[in-house]
């Protein structure tokens, strides 16, 4: 049957200075498909969507390690990981 389906990308900061959710939401796609019918998504990962407000309420994006995790909902998810080696010029 033809039918939606909703793409989930959720963020994880491993190292954060400060105690991070550990699934953020940061983008989404509905996708209408055809039985049988597969589609191939691209999300891009801002750096923005990286940042989070520190101790002193200042918007910062740290080095450290992070997981993207991919999926139809947040419990099953594909998951890979990426490192953020140098924090960005403000």
């Amino acid at each position: 049957r033809a039918g939606t389906e909703v793409v989930q990308l959720y963020l994880r900061d491993l190292v954060g200075s400060v105690t991070r959710p550990v699934k953020e939401l940061k983008g989404y796609k509905r996708l209408e498909l055809q039985p049988g019918e597969k589609q191939t998504i691209t999300f891009e990962i801002p750096v923005s969507h990286l940042g989070f407000y520190d101790q002193n309420l200042q918007y910062v994006v740290e080095p450290g390690k992070f997981n993207v995790m991919v999926g139809g909902n947040s419990a099953e998810v594909l998951t890979a990981g990426f490192e953020v080696v140098e924090a960005p010029a403000k």
